[in-house]
């Protein structure tokens, strides 16, 4: 499906507003936010070191590569907190912080950091705050062209400056926080399957599992598609399959047994760093139960009629939009960064605009509420920011996280519109079948 016609002039025009909002809200996140934040860190007294999402993955990576050490391990967790909080946690003192960082990912996630253990930690941590919002950047002509919607070059770019100024890759950018590669090599994953580069396909899905609770779902999804779609596609279910099995084995020969210890920091994970999901958030403790376990039926059921769609259909995108938002719906944490996974859902609604334009009022006032989502933190921090240039930014602190008042609802809000759209089309469907 094409975009819609633009003049000449409005994709420029497109482009200098969105170089506008992304000048306003990092200008309002370095010199109203960051300060805010740093006071209340400060003031709670809780120990600060690097705070860095990437640290206990590096570590790891060193102390595996260059001194064979488990990092599994209890003295390497140690070590771990020691560089992200200043020193070790006390297990004993409750008023510790609750996440007690360790090295809580699959084994093999070592050899994507392997080229930068050489370096001091600082160097690295700055090529990657470079790299993962270049991710976040790279994944929007990916996604762009696998769901077929075609912009001119001008509308990409302007697109591109805009997904690396959002609540996300502000959160990613001072965390470090590895989602973003996650979310390019899925983007890749479809945009290759969507050129009949199977393999590559299979390989980047097999890499994404390195957070397995983000790309579970989407990788669940796209081999159901391959393996429905056998004779086509099946050099993607086998790479899959082979790189999979050679990243397992790789880590085996670095370190036997490793699983035992993965499983083990997984467990313990979930007993200190998961949040609630946002299901968990909006209701009661049995009814969130019950619409996560309805939600994954659902989407089983969504991904199962979906499995004969050829990529970058209307019905295949739905089921990539059905996927996102289940995942960050379900998944117990609620940090921003997550969001990153949620553009092809925004993208699938400006696919299906002019029909979400004829659909029914509840359908449109949510796919509206999405974009209202996004669009706030934008709008109220250009204001902060020009404000910022008035009055000293200290002053605007009380206002700090204004931006933010709508980031907690996307996630829900743009569900409840993939879920709403979805109904839409097939009573419009049913209706058609009805007039002929």
């Amino acid at each position: 499906m094409n975009g819609p016609r633009t003049k000449p002039a409005i994709p420029w025009l497109v482009l200098f507003t969105s170089l506008v909002i992304s000048f306003g809200f990092w200008r309002w996140a370095e010199s109203v936010l960051v300060p805010a934040n740093t006071q209340v860190v400060e003031a709670s007294h809780q120990p600060i070191g690097n705070n860095s999402d990437l640290y206990p993955q590096w570590l790891a990576a060193r102390e595996l590569l260059l001194h064979h050490r488990n990092p599994y391990s209890q003295a390497v967790t140690s070590e771990i907190q020691s560089g992200f909080y200043g020193r070790p946690l006390r297990p004993s003192d409750p008023s510790e912080p609750r996440d007690r960082e360790a090295f809580v990912y699959p084994l093999y996630v070592i050899f994507l950091l392997a080229p930068t253990v050489n370096l001091p930690f600082a160097i690295s941590a700055e090529i990657f705050r470079g790299l993962l919002l270049l991710c976040i950047a790279a994944s929007v002509p990916l996604w762009l062209s696998a769901m077929r919607l075609q912009f001119p070059p001008v509308l990409t770019i302007a697109l591109m400056f805009l997904s690396v100024s959002t609540l996300a890759a502000f959160y990613e950018y001072h965390q470090d926080n590895l989602t973003p590669l996650v979310a390019l090599m899925l983007a890749g994953a479809i945009f290759a399957a969507a050129r009949n580069w199977f393999s590559l396909g299979g390989l980047l899905l097999a890499l994404s599992s390195i957070k397995p609770q983000l790309s579970g779902w989407f990788v669940a999804f796209v081999l159901l598609w391959a393996a429905s779609n056998w004779k086509h596609a099946k050099r993607l279910v086998i790479a899959f399959t082979f790189a999979l099995a050679a990243f397992w084995f790789a880590s085996d020969a670095l370190l036997p047994h490793w699983e035992r210890g993965f499983l083990g920091a997984m467990r313990d994970y979930s007993r200190y760093g998961t949040d609630f999901s946002i299901l968990q958030v909006l209701l009661p403790g049995w009814l969130a139960k019950l619409a996560a376990l309805s939600l994954v039926i659902a989407l089983a059921y969504v991904c199962w009629r979906r499995r004969h769609a050829e990529i970058g259909t209307d019905e295949f995108n739905s089921g990539l939009a059905w996927t996102v938002s289940v995942t960050l719906a379900i998944l117990p944490k609620l940090a921003a960064y997550n969001q990153v996974l949620l553009f092809p859902a925004l993208l699938f609604f400006m696919l299906r605009w002019r029909s979400i334009s004829r659909a029914g009022r509840l359908a449109r006032a949510l796919v509206k509420g999405a974009f209202a989502c996004l669009l706030w933190p934008w709008s109220a921090a250009l204001v902060l920011a020009v404000l910022s240039f008035l009055i000293p930014p200290q002053r605007l602190e009380q206002f700090a996280h204004v931006p933010e008042y709508t980031s907690l609802a996307l996630v829900p809000v743009t569900l409840m519109a993939v879920i709403a759209t979805t109904i839409a089309a097939r009573a419009a469907a049913s209706r058609a079948l009805s007039a002929d």
